[in-house]
């Protein structure tokens, strides 16, 4: 029998005075794991009000679920509670003066035994490990990602482009969002990998897959993640989840 194990650290860094970065590994009835990572709007008011929001929304209800027996049923779940979260965050910006013009980004995974499903907005990302290696499993909804898909940027420039950062989708800005669902399988000893841009920035997509690999608890891989980004300057606020599709041990082991 294949069980999950998910572990979620979020950073503030070294330069930003507080944290607009939310998330974390949620359980439903049947123990299925919810990861999620958000990372509130840069220069918006109150991107930390909109990341909690989205987290909030899709913890409460995941807590709510039985077990999730299909990709199809993932998948309608998954879009149909990140377009609810979308309204909420819309509502609250109107009942509340201050929180005009927040967003957030949302990357969320719903982990079964054998599939993920994985919905997405904004540039944090999902990532997976597997016997082929290391794979970005998301594109991000940024300004520099549609140039280089274009062909109109080599990746290598886009990594120093000065509106890096620009998004060209999050959540909380309009009323209809388009969310990218789709659904990958997964076996034992696979890794799935949920990030914000504070943590990409600044590690490259090797050093992610070999701290992943090589250490010996995905909570031991998430701190020393952190303190790499941390290292290198930690200018944003850093944020990851890690869930593990590891075989059950036997008792005695």
């Amino acid at each position: 029998m294949k069980v999950m194990l998910g572990s979620f650290l979020t950073d503030t860094g070294h330069v930003r005075s507080h944290n607009e970065d939310a998330g974390g590994i949620y359980l439903n009835k049947d123990r299925q794991i919810l990861a999620i990572v958000a990372d509130g709007m840069g220069g918006h008011s109150a991107g930390d009000v909109a990341s909690a929001l989205v987290t909030a929304s899709l913890h409460k209800e995941w807590e709510k679920v039985g077990r999730i027996g299909s990709p199809e049923e993932a998948e309608e779940w998954l879009s149909e509670q990140i377009k609810i979260a979308n309204r909420d965050i819309l509502n609250y910006a109107i009942e509340h003066e201050e929180c005009r013009g927040m967003g957030t980004t949302v990357v969320a995974a719903i982990c079964a035994s054998d599939f993920i499903t994985i919905g997405h907005i904004g540039d944090s990302r999902g990532y997976l490990s597997n016997s082929h290696g290391f794979k970005q499993i998301t594109e991000d909804h940024s300004l520099v990602n549609e140039l280089v898909r274009s062909g109109q940027l080599s990746k290598e420039d886009a990594e120093h482009h000065p509106r890096k950062h620009v998004l060209l989708k999050a959540l909380g800005t309009e009323e209809k969002v388009g969310i990218d669902v789709k659904t990958i399988g997964w076996e034992e000893n696979n890794y799935l990998l949920l990030c914000s841009d504070g943590l990409t920035n600044k590690v490259e997509d090797n050093e992610l897959h070999q701290y992943i690999i090589e250490e010996d608890s995905i909570e031991e891989s998430c701190n020393k993640l952190i303190n790499l980004a941390n290292e290198r300057g930690g200018e944003d606020n850093i944020t990851l989840a890690i869930v593990q599709n590891s075989p059950q041990k036997k008792e005695g082991e």
